[in-house]
């Protein structure tokens, strides 16, 4: 049971999960957060690389995005864990900050600030969008991405260390500004794709960006704790909900992101090779289920006599047969 006192409550706001004292339980939850993030980022990044060649050039892109995405948060979580495991030290059977090292929790800005924007790249690579639309529709998420960002890192880390109530709320004020472009942006982008792609894929897409908006959602909220916590909150408790919090919604905005994405750029490069615009030197799967054939087949690629892909009938996603 987290005590009511929370012990060492500070002052002010600002970045308070390394200024309190931990029971060795309340300590291990959070090292075990940190360490289950990084392991899980690390496996998306081999699995983003390794499946790289999947999807036809056209997508690749997306793959790309994903395990450089993964390898940044990865390596940010690295460090996270490091800077968890040198600011405490254990005395008396609680976790207490050892007084010549903090918590390095602004390290997760300088990860969010190359990774959301990479995760905006990574959205529109799979989405019905070319040409002049597309490198505009990537220019204004990219830079709403980094600004929104940078902004709340203002706010939160910089301007009075983040103590000040006052310089929160403006800042995430401007910041919510370039959370609302974003989403405008990559909105945009997914609904336009609508009339452009079969059903099943435009259904994986949609479910993959209402997720992906859904935590980014999620971050702001978990920036009004900083905001609202005080002296007499239960400031323990708080830092669990956010350090906690922060780590479940990293792994499901960049590696389920990252593995729902990858599904559609299958399923467009399926759509491609079956409609022979495309060519793809393997078969491709989703879900144990060949979705196509390779095309051209190795023989009549190695003779240069290559014809037309024959139609073939898979599942359009919703379980239904589609030609």
């Amino acid at each position: 049971m987290l005590p009511t006192n929370a012990l060492a409550a500070p002052p002010g706001r600002g970045e308070f999960t390394g200024t309190l004292t931990y029971t060795v339980g309340e300590y291990n939850m959070i090292q075990y957060a940190l360490a289950a993030a990084a392991f899980a980022l690390l496996s998306g990044f081999v699995y983003a690389l390794s499946t790289r060649n999947d999807v036809s050039p056209r997508y690749r892109g997306a793959g790309i995005a994903s395990a450089l995405l993964q390898a940044v948060a990865f390596l940010a979580y690295v460090a996270l864990f490091v800077s968890w495991q040198t600011s405490f030290t254990l005395r008396g059977g609680r976790y207490v900050p050892t007084g010549t090292s903090a918590f390095a929790g602004g390290l997760r800005y300088a990860d969010w600030s190359v990774t959301v924007p990479l995760l905006a790249v990574e959205l529109l690579a799979v989405c019905a969008v070319a040409g002049k639309k597309l490198f505009a529709l990537r220019a204004v998420a990219v830079a709403s991405a980094f600004l929104m960002i940078v902004t709340g890192f203002l706010g939160a880390e910089v301007l009075d260390a983040g103590n000040r109530v006052l310089w929160l709320v403006v800042w995430a004020a401007v910041s919510t500004v370039f959370f609302l472009v974003l989403y405008a942006a990559l909105g945009k982008a997914v609904l336009d794709s609508a009339g452009e792609l079969p059903p099943g894929t435009f259904a994986t897409l949609r479910r993959a960006t209402i997720m992906q908006f859904s935590v980014f959602g999620a971050y702001p909220l978990i920036y009004l704790i900083q905001q609202s916590v005080g002296a007499g909150s239960h400031l323990v408790a708080w830092a669990l909900v956010t350090q906690l919090g922060l780590c479940a919604a990293d792994v499901t905005a960049k590696v389920a992101f990252g593995a729902m994405i990858h599904k559609v750029a299958k399923m467009r490069t399926a759509e491609d090779v079956r409609s022979g615009t495309e060519t793809h030197p393997e078969e491709v799967w989703i879900s144990s289920v060949k979705q196509a054939d390779a095309w051209p087949p190795v023989a009549a690629a190695l003779t240069g006599h290559g014809a037309h892909p024959a139609p073939v009938r898979v599942s359009d996603g919703n379980g239904h047969p589609r030609s």
